[in-house]
């Protein structure tokens, strides 16, 4: 499950073949800090877009086979080479990354997905790569699952993103249902917020158990991986029910009550 503030990325898992570990991490190390060139610090965004081109730079020259000396390029180089991974995600990741410095606001659902596509799916395809799982069901039902998850993410963390100037919440889901920004800033809830929420929570389940199948047909320990992750994902979408949608007072996180009915309900899956 989630590790750090990177969210989508299952580094800690105990469920991770031991022969993947260095792979992984090699990824996770080169997301994570991407991630903290957009978002961390303070930067100007000029000055972080600079530096992820400079990441960019960085993948054409693994690409043509020449990595740059520092060992998180190294490393990463040598995980590409050992299971063939593709290039393509980790670029698509990086323009998530940039997209974040300079959109605070998404104007429809369409235009969060297309930013998931980049931002959270990438994950997904390059671990089914690692496993060697790319079949085309396996791939369009990991991008269902990982969306998912990113949604789920926005939703819970709506008090913290509104913090940073961002909403991800669609504009025309916000006017449909008579929410306003000012809402979200003053964190009041009430009749429309919780239709607005529930209308997302939905959603959200909906694209969930739409990929839920991959972490059934998949074997060994990243079906189980999978199946833990599909739970823990619902999971949060009942907490934020049970909280009547108040995310901005009770930010829904797993407890050690909750892993157990996960593991119970990854068993029955």
């Amino acid at each position: 499950m989630a590790v750090d503030h990177y969210e989508n990325f299952p580094v800690a898992s105990i469920l991770l073949p031991r022969r993947l570990v260095p792979a992984v991490e090699a990824i996770y190390a080169f997301a994570r800090s991407a991630d903290d060139i957009a978002d961390e610090g303070d930067a100007l965004p000029h000055e972080r877009l600079a530096a992820l081109q400079g990441y960019e730079e960085a993948l054409d020259m693994i690409d043509a086979g020449a990595p740059p000396a520092a060992q998180m390029w190294t490393r990463l180089a040598a995980a590409i080479e050992q299971y063939r991974l593709p290039l393509q995600p980790l670029r698509d990741l990086l323009s998530a990354f940039k997209q974040d410095v300079v959109t605070k606001r998404y104007a429809d659902y369409a235009l969060l997905l297309d930013y998931c596509r980049r931002s959270a799916n990438p994950v997904g395809r390059l671990m089914l790569a690692l496993y060697g799982e790319v079949d085309a069901l396996s791939l369009r039902q990991s991008d269902a699952v990982c969306s998912a998850l990113q949604l789920i993410n926005f939703w819970q963390d709506v008090a913290i993103d509104i913090d940073k100037g961002r909403i991800y919440l669609p504009l025309e889901d916000l006017a449909r249902f008579n929410v306003g920004e000012d809402d979200i800033r003053q964190a009041r809830t009430g009749p429309a917020w919780e239709a607005l929420m529930r209308f997302e929570v939905e959603r959200a389940r909906a694209l969930m158990l739409e990929g839920a199948p991959l972490a059934t047909r998949l074997p060994g320990r990243i079906g189980w991986e999978l199946r833990l992750v599909v739970q823990g994902g619902l999971r949060i979408l009942e907490a934020i029910e049970a909280a009547r949608y108040d995310v901005f007072r009770h930010r829904p996180q797993l407890g050690k009550v909750d892993w157990v009915m996960l593991l119970w309900r990854a068993a029955r899956m």
